[in-house]
């Protein structure tokens, strides 16, 4: 059910580690009181819904994000409520392996026209002439 479709990353709940704790974000006066704070974790090496290959995309390419432990960790503090901190560090963490695995679109070489050719040697010609009148002539005297 929670695949891969179409580049579109869907983690399954058990296959997360949620953590809770004080927020320095918004909260008023329940800032002191409530854990807000909510740090998503994911065990990239034991993650059923990636194949071993994407797996060491993953590991490769956020390889600063990636613990010694190899769990990939999102927070977020943004939002008042638990909850959506939390939904928010999942959709955080469902996009930055989405942008892990998307591959980058192959550069096509292009030949330049005809007339931006021409309009470089134009170019040059007239810089050439600007700095050929520039120089000193040497009199014969």
């Amino acid at each position: 059910m929670n695949m891969i479709t179409h580049d579109k990353i869907h983690i399954p709940q058990n296959e997360l580690a949620v953590k809770a704790s004080r927020s320095s974000g918004p909260g008023g006066q329940n800032v002191n009181k409530l854990n807000t704070k909510v740090a998503v974790a994911l065990d990239i090496p034991n993650c059923s819904f990636l194949s071993e290959e994407q797996k060491k995309i993953i590991l490769r390419k956020l390889a600063g994000r990636i613990t010694k432990d190899n769990r990939l960790i999102v927070d977020s503090q943004k939002f008042r409520t638990q909850k959506a901190n939390r939904d928010f560090a999942v959709e955080k963490l469902e996009l930055l392996i989405e942008k892990a695995l998307k591959k980058p679109k192959k550069r096509k070489p292009t030949k330049p026209t005809a007339s931006s050719i021409e309009k470089r040697l134009k170019q040059k010609k007239s810089r050439s002439t600007v700095k050929m009148q520039r120089r000193k002539t040497i009199s014969a005297e």
